[in-house]
C-alpha cells in the first residue's frame, strides 16, 4: 500500500510538474520572449529611434489611420453626401502626398535645416497635419476643394513623418543587417497595435462627437509627431551652400539611377508596381453597402468601428506570423502564398453581398469580422517580405530617397487600383442607394488577383539574410557614404 501511495504521487508531482512547464512555456511565448525582443532591440538602438517609431508608426500611423479612416468614410459619405465611386477617388487623391515621398525623402537626405537633417522635418511634419486637422475640426459648411486640400495636407504631414523615420529604420537595417527583418516586424507590430486602438475607438468617437471632432483628436495625435523632432538624437551637421546642395542633388539622381540599373532591383519594383495596380480597391463601395438599411446589414457606426479593429487584429497576426515562423524563407516563396490565399480570400465578400452565408446560418457581423480578420492577415503576410527586400535594396547615404521611392512605386499601385476601382464602380452603376452589380464587382476584383501569382518570378528567391545588391555596389556604398555626410541618427548606445 506504502509503494503503491509513493507511485500515486509520484505521478501527481510529474503531472504538475508538466502542467508548470506548459505554463512557463505559455508565459515565455506571450510575455518573457517579446520582453527580450523590445529589451534587445533597445540595448542595439538608441532609445529616441524607439520612441520615433513607436509615435510615428503607431501613433501617426497606425492610431490616426485607425481614427481618420472611418471618420473619412463617415464625413464623406455624411458630409459632403458624394457617391461610393466619387469617394474612391477622392480617397486615392488622398494617398498623392505618398506617391511623392521621394521629395521628401531626398530634401531629408541632402538639405538640412539649421543643421540638423531629420529633426526639423519631424517639427515640420506635426505642425502641418496638426493645422489641417484643426481646420477640419473647426471650419463648418467646408467646401468640398478645401476639405480635400485639408485632407491632403493632413496625408503630407504623416508622409513626411514617415519617410523621415523610414531614413532612420533603414540606416538601422543596413548597419544592423541581422536585425533588418526584426525592424520591420517591430515597425509592422507598432503600426498595427495603434490601428487595433485607433479602430477600436474609432466608431465610438464618431458617434459621439461626429466626424469632424475625430479630426479635432487627431490633430492631438499629431502634436506628438512634434515632440520625436525635438528628442531625437541627432548631431549638427553644417549647413551646405546652394551650389553644394545642387551637386548633392546632381549626385543623389545619379546614383539612384546606376541602383536602377540592376536587375536585382528594377525587377522587385516592377512587381511592387503591377501586382499592386491589378488589385482594384473597392472599399467605399463595400463601406456603402455595409451601412445600408435597404440591401446591406446596415451597420451602425460602433459596428463599422469594431469590425476594422478585427482587421487589425488580423495584421498583428500577420506580423507574429511571419516574425516566428515565414521570416527566413525565401522572399519569393512567402509571397508566393500569400497571393494564393489572397485570391480566395477576395471571394468571401461574395459569399456575403450574395447573402449566402444568411442561407447558412452564418450572421453577418460574425461573417465579416472574419473576412476582415483574414484578408488583414493575409495581406501583412504578403507584405512583410517586400518591406525586408526593400530595406536591403537601398544606396548607403541615400535610405530615405531610395526607399521612400520604393514605397511611392507601390503608392502609384494602389492609386491606380483605387481610382480603377471607382471606375468600375461607376461602370457597373453601383450609388449609395443601389449595389445589384456589386456582386459583379467582386467577381472582376477577385479573377485580377491571381494576375500577380504569375510575376512573382520579378522577386529574388534569396532569404533575407543574404546579401541582394552586388559586392562592388556595397562597396561604392561604404566608399561613397561619406560623400552624402549623413548624420547618423542611430548609436550603439542605449
Amino acid at each position: 500500500m506504502a509503494n503503491r501511495s509513493e507511485e500515486a504521487e509520484d505521478e501527481n508531482d510529474s503531472r504538475r510538474n508538466q502542467q508548470d512547464k506548459k505554463r512557463e512555456g505559455v508565459l515565455d511565448l506571450v510575455l518573457k520572449r517579446p520582453l527580450r525582443w523590445l529589451r534587445m532591440l533597445i540595448e542595439e538602438l538608441h532609445w529616441s529611434f524607439f520612441f520615433g517609431v513607436i509615435v510615428v508608426y503607431g501613433v501617426s500611423q497606425g492610431l490616426g489611420k485607425g481614427l481618420s479612416k472611418v471618420s473619412t468614410q463617415y464625413y464623406l459619405k455624411d458630409e459632403q453626401m458624394v457617391q461610393p465611386s466619387e469617394a474612391q477617388v477622392y480617397v486615392g487623391l488622398i494617398q498623392i502626398p505618398w506617391i511623392i515621398k521621394p521629395i521628401w525623402g531626398l530634401l531629408t537626405d541632402v538639405v538640412p535645416i539649421l543643421g540638423y537633417r531629420r529633426r526639423p522635418y519631424f517639427i515640420f511634419a506635426g505642425v502641418l497635419a496638426t493645422i489641417s486637422m484643426m481646420v477640419l475640426w473647426l471650419h463648418t459648411n467646408l467646401h468640398l476643394a478645401l476639405a480635400l486640400s485639408c485632407l491632403v495636407a493632413a496625408s503630407a504631414g504623416v508622409a513626411i513623418a514617415d519617410v523621415t523615420i523610414d531614413a532612420c529604420v533603414t540606416q538601422c537595417s543596413i548597419s544592423h543587417p541581422t536585425l533588418a527583418a526584426d525592424l520591420q516586424s517591430f515597425c509592422g507590430l507598432s503600426s498595427s497595435i495603434g490601428s487595433l486602438v485607433g479602430f477600436s475607438l474609432s466608431g465610438v468617437l464618431v458617434h459621439w462627437f461626429g466626424a469632424k471632432g475625430v479630426y479635432g483628436l487627431l490633430g492631438l495625435t499629431a502634436g506628438l509627431v512634434v515632440v520625436v523632432g525635438m528628442l531625437l538624437k541627432e548631431s549638427p551637421t553644417r549647413n551646405l551652400g546652394r551650389k553644394h546642395v545642387n551637386e548633392k542633388f546632381v549626385d543623389a539622381g545619379s546614383k539612384i539611377w546606376k541602383t536602377f540599373q540592376y536587375g536585382e532591383v528594377w525587377r522587385p519594383c516592377l512587381f511592387m508596381l503591377l501586382s499592386a495596380s491589378v488589385s482594384l480597391h473597392m472599399h467605399e463601395g463595400m463601406f456603402y453597402w455595409y451601412t445600408d438599411s435597404k440591401d446591406g446589414p446596415s451597420f451602425s457606426k460602433e459596428a463599422v468601428g469594431s469590425i476594422l479593429s478585427f482587421g487589425a487584429i488580423g495584421s498583428l497576426v500577420g506580423i507574429l506570423l511571419y516574425q516566428n515562423f515565414l521570416k527566413n524563407f525565401p522572399f519569393r516563396n512567402v509571397v508566393f502564398w500569400a497571393l494564393s490565399l489572397s485570391v480566395l480570400s477576395g471571394f468571401l465578400d461574395l459569399i456575403l453581398v450574395l447573402r449566402i452565408n444568411l442561407k447558412l446560418g452564418v450572421p453577418d457581423y460574425f461573417f465579416i469580422v472574419v473576412d476582415e480578420f483574414v484578408s488583414h492577415m493575409i495581406s501583412r503576410i504578403k507584405w512583410l517580405p517586400l518591406l525586408v527586400l526593400s530595406s536591403k535594396l537601398c544606396p548607403a547615404g541615400m535610405e530615405g530617397t531610395f526607399f521612400a521611392l520604393l514605397m511611392s512605386i507601390e503608392h502609384v499601385g494602389h492609386l491606380m487600383s483605387s481610382w480603377g476601382g471607382g471606375v468600375l464602380l461607376r461602370s457597373l452603376n453601383v450609388t449609395r442607394t443601389q449595389f445589384d452589380n456589386l456582386w459583379l464587382v467582386i467577381v472582376i476584383r477577385s479573377l485580377l488577383r491571381v494576375v500577380p501569382i504569375g510575376l512573382v518570378f520579378l522577386i529574388p528567391n534569396v532569404d533575407p539574410n543574404s546579401t541582394i545588391l552586388p559586392a562592388e555596389m556595397l562597396m561604392n556604398q561604404r566608399n561613397e557614404a561619406e560623400k552624402i555626410e549623413m548624420t547618423a541618427l542611430i548609436s550603439n548606445e542605449a
